[in-house]
């Protein structure tokens, strides 16, 4: 009794797969209206997305940067201290060799 094609429909006659389409579509309006309210803030620059976006990227940028300078002055001594070292591996077999 409850398998014919009536059994497929909910309570106030709809089918579920249509019922199922209304529910998405009333979703993906909700949706397009809380993105157009995001962009709109966004773009209006009252302290919108962007700004605050844009200076937070601006300070790790600086950040990083300055890692990197870091690094590479690390990166330099240590280069310095092996060439040191090589010569003085070299200056050390060269003695040898003479000896």
């Amino acid at each position: 009794m409850g398998q014919g094609p009536q059994a497929a429909q909910s309570l106030d006659g709809e089918a579920p797969l249509e019922a199922a389409i209304k529910r998405l579509e009333h979703a993906l309006a909700v949706l397009d209206g809380r993105v157009a309210a995001l962009s709109g803030r966004a773009e209006g620059g009252t302290g919108g997305l962007f700004d605050q976006d844009r200076s937070h990227l601006a300070a790790e940028l600086d950040a990083a940067r300055a890692r990197e300078r870091a690094l590479e002055d690390a990166g330099a001594g240590a280069a310095e201290a092996l060439d040191r070292a090589i010569a003085t591996v070299r200056q050390a077999l060269q003695q040898a060799e003479e000896a």
